[in-house]
């Protein structure tokens, strides 16, 4: 009874300290605003990868060509979407800059709401009883992810070897995604986009903060301004990833992955290289390991059962829908 008492009160301490906190009540409102001009942006520029493939004749599900990437220039519809993705980028920068790292990044998640009811209006594939369970594990478990890490998430200033290490890392992220793709990029689809998409925007997020902090402190130095390149690079392979993952899947689907896997790997990052989860105890770190199994079992449930990929019989590698019937129909087709 003690014990519960005292957990109670922990927890009730945390929240106090949470509603004293002005950064985190800044942060998560500008996180929140972000996510919503992510899942706008994410319609809009689909939008415009459908024209391009529709006008160029040719599908870019194994990579857009440099005509398309060109002819994406000229579609007011991704131009749009480009604007509304800057301004969400402009929101999660201003809201990492003043917030803990492991707190305002998973807020993204929301984008997945918005998007899927835009998407179900549009395309017209009414969300199944399966994709919308998987969509509520993706929710579901960055929700737990934000709530306990609001409560227990510190900050401390990052150091050299802090960054030379996420830099290290990237460099194997960068080669190892790229080695797949020259090797497997015909038998890719959106899937792997996806996460190479959301992996390297992990990164991109986490350097964006080491970047901001390092300015708001006067030390603006060669490792920041190699920070500063790894972030672009970074970006822009990310980028062309997801163009990608768009003419091979709905963008819900695309954002899912986003929202989920770019927010995991961005708070691991935090946790283990920046130790802003130093303060969590032990089933707080453990809660963080399953809430999120549940979100990426979310992410690769929605690959498998989402209307518009049954509907389209995309070749995502394996079974699809709740009837054994289903894989192999799709396989023949």
């Amino acid at each position: 009874m003690q014990h519960g008492a005292d957990f109670a009160g922990n927890v009730s301490d945390q929240l106090v300290g949470v509603f004293q906190n002005p950064a985190l009540l800044f942060g998560i409102p500008l996180a929140l605003a972000g996510a919503v001009f992510m899942s706008l942006g994410a319609q809009y520029q689909h939008r415009g990868v459908e024209k391009v493939e529709r006008l160029s004749g040719t599908q870019g599900a194994t990579g857009l060509s440099g005509a398309q990437l060109k002819g994406l220039l000229t579609r007011p519809s991704w131009i749009i979407g480009t604007l509304m993705l800057a301004l969400a980028i402009v929101c999660q920068l201003s809201a990492i800059a003043i917030a803990p790292l492991i707190v305002v990044q998973p807020l993204g998640a929301i984008a997945l709401v918005v998007t899927t009811l835009l998407n179900a209006r549009i395309s017209g594939h009414t969300p199944t009883r399966q994709s919308l369970i998987a969509i509520g594990a993706c929710l579901g478990g960055i929700f737990l992810f934000v709530v306990f890490a609001a409560l227990y998430a510190t900050e401390r200033p990052i150091s050299n070897d802090d960054l030379f290490m996420i830099l290290t890392i990237l460099l194997v992220v960068i080669i190892a995604l790229g080695a797949c793709w020259l090797i497997l990029r015909r038998r890719m689809r959106a899937l792997f986009y996806v996460t190479g998409a959301g992996i390297l925007y992990g990164f991109v997020a986490t350097l964006a903060k080491a970047v901001i902090s390092r300015i708001q402190a006067g030390d603006f130095e060669w490792l920041t301004v190699v920070c500063v390149i790894a972030l672009i690079a970074a970006a822009a392979v990310g980028a062309y990833f997801v163009q990608t993952a768009y003419s091979s899947g709905p963008p819900d689907l695309v954002i899912a992955g986003l929202t989920v896997i770019d927010p995991i790997v961005a708070v691991l990052i935090g946790a283990l290289v920046l130790g802003e989860a130093a303060a969590a105890p032990l089933w707080v770190v453990i809660l963080f390991v399953v809430a999120g199994a549940i979100a990426i079992w979310g992410v690769f449930s929605l690959a498998r059962y989402h209307p518009q990929v049954l509907s389209d019989s995309q070749e995502l590698g394996f079974r699809r829908g709740s009837d054994p019937g289903t894989g192999s129909a799709s396989a023949q087709n």
